[in-house]
């Protein structure tokens, strides 16, 4: 089964580049890509670029319009995403408290669905 593994945070939790402080959390990450490589659990893990080169995209009547940010007004974005294949739903959710961002912000884990629907 896959489960998409969404990583939130906050702005202000994380920089790029990353400060000296910030270097335990991409360590971690870089163990985790590591430990997912070697289970064959790991199909793709990107983080993504902060809120301030997001655009979203809308089309009302034909007409398209976009508007600087992510879609909705909050604290907390989405930073990037883990997309894992595993046992199950249990085991994804293991994944997802190996993340450091767990104990910053949250991670979100949501199974995917085929076309006929969840895999599970």
């Amino acid at each position: 089964m896959k489960y998409l593994v969404l990583i939130y945070s906050n702005p202000t939790s994380w920089t790029d580049p990353p400060r000296p402080e910030d270097e335990w959390g991409w360590r971690e990450h870089l163990a985790v890509n590591a430990d997912l490589i070697e289970s064959g659990e790991l199909i793709s893990a990107h983080p993504l670029a902060a809120p301030p080169a997001t655009k979203t995209v809308r089309v009302r009547d034909g007409i398209v319009s976009t508007t600087d940010g992510p879609y909705a007004e909050a604290k907390e974005y989405l930073a990037g995403y883990y997309l894992v294949e595993c046992e199950s739903f249990d085991r994804a959710l293991e994944i997802a408290a190996q993340m450091p961002d767990a104990r910053i912000s949250g991670v979100e884990v949501r199974p995917v669905m085929g076309n006929e629907g969840l895999e599970m």
